[in-house]
């Protein structure tokens, strides 16, 4: 039996897009993925805005915490999927990174972030019938 794949999610402030697409690789996943999310300068805490807009698809998001970008977490990863943290992930080879060009949620009201929500849904979908 083969181990699980590793997906971490990166964005700059690990608040809002990588903290919803962790959320839905775990829903979607089913246990199937481990599913890791971090950020190159995390914020104190989620985006509320993000945390109303996953509750509306039943995920709930709330009790997660930002967390710092550690070369670690990219080398225990079989995907590293980066969202607009530029250069600030390390780069190891043998690795399957994906950059998905995603707008910042960051103080954006809930029609914008449902937005980028759904597409982060689609690209987690996607990914998910890649990997398994």
């Amino acid at each position: 039996m083969s181990k699980k794949p590793t997906v971490l999610f990166v964005c700059v402030h690990n608040a809002g897009r990588s903290q919803m697409a962790a959320g839905f690789m775990e829903h979607l996943g089913e246990g199937r993925v481990e599913v890791l999310s971090a950020g190159s300068a995390p914020k104190e805490s989620i985006n509320p805005v993000a945390v109303d807009a996953m509750r509306e698809k039943g995920i709930d998001i709330s009790n997660r915490r930002p967390k710092v970008l550690t070369s670690e977490s990219v080398q225990g990863s079989d995907v590293v999927i980066t969202m607009g943290c530029g250069d600030a992930c390390p780069f190891y080879p043998g690795k399957r990174y994906e950059d998905w060009v995603l707008d910042d949620p960051a103080g954006k009201d809930i029609e914008f972030v449902r937005k980028v929500r759904d597409e982060i849904e689609r690209r987690v979908a996607q990914l998910l019938s890649e990997i398994l």
